[in-house]
């Protein structure tokens, strides 16, 4: 069965100025509704150059336990890299439809390696404004190529150079989060797994939507991994929940973008937030944004940490093979 693209359907709504109507959201999600339109509050920024190492991992603590998300600059990662590695993923969605579909992936496929549209199960039967690619990059053992693009040529390289970079501020970030639960450095990092934990790259492509106002790129969603890394393009679009409220976040070049996961939610016993967030679509501009999610292996069960549970403090969430916890997620199923 020959799935329809949202880069198709955005090609010929272009030309008609509507959009098909599994797209157009309830009143309580759409945009032009929900996003807040007063003052914004400002979503906290981290430069992790400062010299004043409390200073930085006071405000990774704090916007972990009160966002869930926060933009670190001065991170590492060399800019020239990110504008290849956004270079490679642009030119492949450019490519004709049958190049694309050679990665696509399979029907039968139990899991979410490789080019497609739907994600996950939506309960009103809407559908999102987005085609994306998704592959690990990171460790090696878990890397199946099949679903990497061969064109541009030089996409293999800038990912696989962009996965060394990520996966180190990742570690950096995960120890200051330890370090503010009160545990050793390694506590998180171990909790997802160790070096056995996964680095999953997802590709966004929104392309143009001609009612921007009614549809939604990617509802809203707290995401599965331990914690997500992200590069945006510069066209605006994610949104953040906070206090009742849709906020829109400030683009900031060459920022990464770091979200709280669900695991980690998990494994703080709750004193980590995972943000709900959202991403809105734009009338003449195509949004893209790289995220990568740190991610336990299927079999690595995930539930509070020991050393954080006890008699005054019993554990909140029950422990799950994160296999299991993605599948019963992904499908609304119950997590308790």
């Amino acid at each position: 069965m020959e799935v329809e693209r949202v880069q198709d359907i955005a090609s010929s709504s272009l030309l008609t100025e509507a959009i098909p109507l599994e797209f157009i959201r309830s009143e309580k999600d759409q945009p032009a509704i929900t996003t807040f339109r007063g003052p914004t509050p400002a979503i906290p920024v981290v430069d992790l150059s400062d010299p004043d190492e409390k200073s930085v991992k006071r405000a990774v603590v704090k916007a972990s336990e009160e966002w869930g998300l926060f933009q670190v600059v001065n991170h590492g990662i060399p800019t020239e890299l990110i504008r290849r590695l956004q270079d490679v993923g642009r030119k492949f969605f450019e490519l004709p439809s049958s190049e694309k579909e050679s990665v696509a992936k399979p029907e039968d496929s139990k899991d979410i390696e490789g080019y497609g549209t739907k994600l996950q199960k939506d309960l009103e039967g809407k559908k999102a404004w987005v085609d994306h690619l998704f592959h690990r990059i990171w460790p090696p053992s878990c890397v199946n190529y099949r679903f990497w693009p061969k064109n541009p040529p030089e996409y293999r390289e800038v990912n696989e150079e962009y996965a060394t970079h990520v996966k180190k501020l990742s570690e950096t970030l995960l120890g200051i989060l330890s370090e503010g639960l009160g545990l050793k450095r390694e506590a998180l990092k171990e909790g997802l797994g160790g070096e056995m934990a996964e680095y999953m790259m997802k590709i966004n492509y929104y392309p143009p939507c001609p009612r921007p106002d009614l549809a939604l790129g990617v509802p809203a969603h707290t995401d599965l991994s331990g914690i997500t890394l992200l590069v945006p393009n510069e066209v605006p679009g994610l949104q953040v929940f906070k206090d009742d409220h849709w906020f829109d976040a400030e683009y900031i070049p060459s920022a990464v973008i770091v979200h709280i996961g669900d695991q980690i939610l998990r494994l703080s016993n709750g004193k980590y937030k995972n943000v709900l967030h959202r991403t809105t679509v734009d009338k003449e501009k195509t949004r893209m944004s790289w995220p990568v999610f740190l991610e336990p292996h299927r079999e690595m069960i995930v539930g509070p940490l020991p050393e954080l549970t006890g008699d005054d403090n019993p554990p909140k969430f029950k422990p799950f093979a994160f296999e299991d916890y993605s599948y019963r997620k992904l499908n609304k199923l119950p997590l308790d």
